[in-house]
């Protein structure tokens, strides 16, 4: 018996515990591919061993002919399956899951007329996973199948370790060891139910950058690309290689080609386990069946998948090897899809024999569930059943370890993400060291950037107009009392413009947190290469906001200084558009609606505007409120380049005949204004004839209340601000996107 045992393909395996039924079972669509010589054990073919084939095949196209193409389908793919075993034993992989049970706490409202006012709530408990148990096994397909609130979506979160550990009860194990998550991260994938991917890059370089991230640097750009282009051809996606993936402004791939995308951008690394959150929702028949066709590949290839779907189609059905049928969060049938006519008959609702046995059996789920006793029944019955077949089992196993299984798996080619070539029974938690990870971040964000021009236009646009429109109002600025008050206004204005126009970036890394929640779930890249990447890329963009702002309207203006005073001005610019960038990037990442991303940078830069000391001066703010305008950022920017205008001492503002201009007094011919400056000087015992100095810079520097900070500190303290933020933005980042339900 164990040598027939031993003779089993992987897929047929029976590891004790099993839980899924029957025991032995075969599936018939697919027996002539997996029967083997009696005497020589198949080895199932990774998906590595296939794309190395393919470069030793390239290499050698010369004096050969090329084999056939891998999207071809099974007899293709399999003409790779004859690589030479690793000297290491192998063993198939087995998940298994026992007794898995998570609940949620949600709120009741009472009605008003039950003595309760409606306002008041309590917690009562839902549960969506009730006691699930199960296996899935290398080489094979595990749906779960139910109606929308079964718990399909949190099963599959709850195997793919995106449950919080205190919330999820029961046990996760493969090949009988608890499977950690830190492993876990390395070894699987999960495809989400939504097509997250950027719209401006081709099919190819998204999957080549997926390549970059998640393959190791030791492994070479050329043999990336042919890993890339074999995917490419096993995904089917050859003719649309070069197609923008698109958005709905811009033509691209069809829905069954992104989502085929999105599953490729996951097995690029070649995962163990692959999860999938109904990968056929949107899809039509054709393409839905196309997308489980590749993922019959990839399990045929080592991989262990479990997928969610709604309602799969006959040909579908055809395809999968376990089926999980959930309701209302308990199982109702596990085991082969060959044995749901015996389920049911035995359950005294026989299947009629044209039906379509998956529709049959969702009818009858959803009618149970409308029925006063509800799916009890069922429910127990299939407990019954299973605890029969269990009855029945064989204990299979070789005796090696999981660590040791995936040190086989890796040394016969699987290119396990994080796995070093030195030592493949070391995992490291990230492929590549970050500074390849900030590399590789900023080249994919720059590209996409390039593709949209509008974007990057507008922004210089805005800038522009604003410059040209302040120039042009404040034009060659005198040296008098209303000078001043001009001046004072268009700095106020000008350095929260800056602000301003940074507003938007906000739907930048909304747009992305999704792709990033995603990307960073399974240790694509790190927190940190993003948020240093996204802050360098940013700089250049910023020095030629800056540039253009202060070269419009600095001479326009005429404001003071000469050539430092410009690059002071500059500087000043450039960094109120680095700390209003970081800051705007930081509310992105706790704002998750662009339009109230808006709404508070549009509040906060009106608060940080009201207290920089403009409208009223630091002197004459309440005490209460003072340390809101220490945490102005539009204070530090504008005292900055007020010192740069009036730090000049011998510059004179305000001459004696020019006092009464703010005043009445400043209505009265010239005659008059000389004689009263003659009676104040007769009185204060100083001459004030109509040139003498009455106030300079530095007295404007003094009425302003600008005395504290010089303005070199008032430059630093701005930058400084941006670094701040983008730390803020980090903590933000490794907080908010652990994607877990609690």
């Amino acid at each position: 018996m164990s040598g027939f045992l031993g003779k089993l393909s992987p897929a047929k395996r029976v590891v004790a515990g099993n839980n899924d039924l029957p025991l032995f079972y075969t599936n018939q669509t697919s027996m002539e591919t997996q029967r083997c010589p009696r005497d020589t054990p198949k080895v199932s073919a990774t998906l590595a061993e296939l794309l190395m084939n393919v470069e030793d095949a390239r290499n050698d196209q010369r004096g050969l002919e090329m084999a056939s193409p891998l999207t071809s389908s099974a007899s293709s793919f399999n003409s790779w399956t004859s690589a030479p075993a690793s000297s290491i034993a192998s063993s198939p992989f087995v998940l298994s899951f026992t007794d898995l049970t998570y609940s949620v706490k949600i709120k009741k409202k009472f009605p008003p007329f039950c003595g309760k006012s409606s306002n008041d709530s309590a917690l009562n408990t839902k549960i969506l996973l009730n006691g699930i148990s199960g296996e899935a096994h290398e080489g094979e397909m595990m749906a779960v199948l139910g109606a929308s609130g079964s718990g399909k979506s949190t099963l599959i979160d709850a195997l793919a370790n995106r449950i919080a550990k205190d919330s999820l009860r029961g046990s996760i194990t493969l090949n009988g060891e608890v499977l950690e998550s830190s492993l876990q991260k390395v070894i699987s994938a999960y495809v989400m139910q939504d097509d997250l991917l950027f719209p401006m890059l081709t099919v190819e370089e998204t999957l080549m950058f997926s390549a970059e991230f998640r393959l190791p640097r030791s492994l070479s750009k050329k043999k990336k690309k042919a890993r890339v282009q074999a995917l490419i051809d096993q995904l089917g996606l050859r003719s649309a290689a070069r197609t923008v993936i698109g958005d709905e402004g811009h033509r691209g791939v069809s829905g069954g080609e992104r989502r085929r995308v999105s599953i490729g951008i996951d097995i690029i690394h070649d995962p163990i386990i692959l999860f999938l959150d109904e990968p056929t929702s949107g899809l039509d028949s054709t393409s839905a069946y196309m997308v489980i066709k590749v993922l019959q590949r990839i399990a045929q290839s080592g991989s262990i998948v479990i997928m969610s779907i709604h309602q799969p189609s006959y040909r579908i059905m055809g395809l999968l090897d376990r089926l999980i049928f959930l309701s209302r969060g308990n199982t109702v049938f596990s085991g082969s899809p060959t044995y749901l006519p015996q389920f049911f008959s035995e359950f005294d609702h026989p299947i009629p024999e044209n039906e379509n046995k998956t529709e049959f059996a969702l009818d009858l789920i959803r009618e149970l569930e409308n029925s006063p006793e509800g799916t009890k029944k069922l429910v127990e019955y299939h407990k019954e059943w299973r605890a029969k077949q269990q009855a029945a089992a064989r204990y299979y196993n070789n005796g090696i370890t999981l660590k040791e299984a995936i040190t086989a798996s890796i040394s016969r080619g699987k290119l396990v993400s994080g796995a070093t070539t030195n030592s493949p029974s070391s995992f490291q938690t990230y492929a590549n060291p970050f500074w390849i990870e900030m590399i590789v971040i900023g080249k994919r964000s720059i590209l996409n950037s390039m593709r949209q021009p509008e974007l990057i236009g507008m922004r210089i646009g805005a800038v522009m107009v604003t410059g040209i429109i302040l120039a042009t109002m404040f034009t060659k600025l005198d040296n008098s009392p209303k000078g001043v008050q001009e001046r004072l206004g268009f700095f106020a204005f000008a350095m929260s413009t800056t602000f301003y126009t940074c507003a938007e970036a906000i739907p930048v890394f909304l747009q992305e947190r999704y792709i990033f929640m995603r990307e960073t779930a399974y240790n694509a890249y790190r927190r940190s290469s993003y948020v240093l990447s996204q802050s360098i890329i940013s700089i250049p963009s910023l020095i030629f906001l800056a540039a253009c702002f202060a070269a419009t309207t600095f001479f326009a203006v005429g404001l003071a200084g000469g050539a430092s005073g410009f690059l002071f001005f500059f500087l000043t610019i450039l960094a109120s558009f680095w700390a209003g960038s970081s800051f705007v990037t930081f509310l992105s990442g706790v704002v998750s609606n662009v339009m109230l991303g808006f709404t508070v940078v549009v509040a906060i830069l009106a608060y940080f505007l009201l207290f920089s000391g403009f409208f009223i001066s630091r002197d004459r703010i309440p005490l209460y409120w003072i340390w809101f305008h220490y945490l102005s950022l539009v204070k530090y920017p504008y005292e900055g380049v007020l010192q740069n205008e009036f730090e000049d001492t011998t510059k004179c503002f305000v001459r004696g005949i020019q006092i009464f201009d703010n005043s009445p007094l400043g209505q009265f011919p010239s005659a008059v204004k000389l004689s009263l400056l003659k009676s104040m000087s007769g009185v204060l015992g100083i001459n004030v004839t109509a040139e003498t100095c009455v106030t300079t810079g530095i007295d404007i520097l003094k009425q302003q209340g600008v005395t504290e900070i010089s303005k070199w500190n008032c430059l630093w303290i701005t930058v400084a601000w941006g670094f701040f933020f983008r730390i803020l933005f980090y903590f933000t980042l490794l907080i908010g996107s652990k994607n877990k339900r609690r």
